[in-house]
């Protein structure tokens, strides 16, 4: 059922884009990762703090843009984006990395105003292509690889170069599962991230 979703906001979306102008590109950016909080604030309080230093990863990808005709105004950009994310999880006394490969097809919503500035928000459909945990033998039982999150940010644009930052929060109850000793990683992204996006 969720991919029968996943494919019907991507045919719309394509649908949409079909009927404008549509510009494309490459983008590519760092993201800070703060998993098991709620909100933006956390995240910024803990980059401001050197806390996300060791969450740090990345995303690269291709993103497309076209007027939306039947809503003057707005835009809808439709993304492809390999992303590696970076956590941290306790046990007893100790903490250590873990990290996972995913796959992201945000759908987003945007206004442009100002000539060179925007706004957007969407969802972000995400399947997990590989995890990996860096703690003695630990190793991941199955987990559901699909999960939806929701994205929004602003951004600037000067000529082919655009900029923006995105806070991103995992809405799918969705964690990964370990075998020894029965404890669980929440992997549901709450991100703050930064992008740099150059049209083609």
């Amino acid at each position: 059922m969720k991919k029968v979703i996943l494919m019907f906001c991507l045919a719309f979306g394509f649908t949409q884009l079909s009927n404008a102008q549509v510009d494309f590109g490459l983008k590519a950016g760092v993201n800070y990762n703060n998993a098991g909080e709620d909100s933006f604030k956390e995240s910024s309080a803990d980059i401001v703090d050197g806390g996300a230093e060791a969450k740090t990863g990345y995303h690269v990808g291709l993103w497309f843009r076209g007027d939306i005709p039947v809503l003057g105004g707005l835009y809808l950009r439709p993304e492809i984006v390999y992303t590696q994310v970076k956590t941290e999880f306790e046990l007893l006394s100790d903490s250590d990395d873990y990290s996972f490969k995913k796959l992201d097809v945000p759908v987003l919503v945007g206004k442009k105003f100002l000539g060179f500035a925007n706004v957007f928000i969407g969802p972000s459909f995400q399947y997990i292509l590989d995890d990996e945990i860096s703690y003695k033998e630990f190793t991941s039982d199955e987990l559901d690889k699909f999960s939806v999150g929701l994205q929004m940010g602003v951004g600037v644009e000067f000529g082919n170069i655009g900029v923006d930052v995105r806070w991103e929060r995992g809405l799918t109850n969705n964690e990964a599962n370990f075998v020894t000793d029965n404890f669980t990683v929440d992997n549901r992204t709450n991100q703050i991230i930064f992008g740099l996006s150059l049209k083609l």
